[in-house]
């Protein structure tokens, strides 16, 4: 059987009462009304402790002052694994914008006279291939003459 367990700080002080007349009556009567809130509400009574703890004093002091305290035990609740497996999925580590994500836009048509040429399959070469429209351009030379005016006599 699991276990919870809570501590609570004891009692510093006696519930002053038409019963009580000693300050040790007084500090037990403080002490049964918290054991039975603590009953009311599931817990058991387990057993009291004095633990140190370690406090500022000063600005750079440092002191250990010891504290009583109550330990309460109760049954656990149930395990969820006893149900029905519950499914976690992963959460952003940071919050999703509260707009939604635009759509991309379209890619606009390139005419072909505004479109690169590609390069020469030849690397290296700085040439680049012939488009389709190389055919319609002249050059401003026209070509060299393959035979010398002298040979064709």
């Amino acid at each position: 059987m699991p276990f919870e367990y809570t501590a609570i700080p004891a009692p510093t002080r006696g519930e002053k009462a038409r019963e009580a007349r000693t300050p040790t009556d007084r500090y037990a009567r403080a002490l049964a009304a918290e054991l039975n809130r603590m009953a009311a509400d599931g817990w058991e009574y387990l057993r009291a402790d004095v633990l140190p703890s370690e406090e500022r004093s000063g600005l750079t002091g440092r002191n250990t002052v010891y504290h009583n305290l109550l330990i309460f035990r109760r049954l656990a609740a149930p395990a969820q694994e006893e149900k029905a497996p519950q499914r976690y999925l992963p959460q952003p580590e940071y919050p999703v914008a509260a707009s939604p994500a635009r759509a991309p836009e379209p890619r606009p048509h390139i005419p072909d006279a505004a479109a690169p040429r590609p390069a020469d399959p030849v690397a290296g070469s700085g040439v680049s291939a012939p488009s389709r429209d190389d055919h319609h351009q002249t050059d401003a030379t026209p070509p060299a003459p393959r035979k010398s005016p002298a040979d064709q006599d």
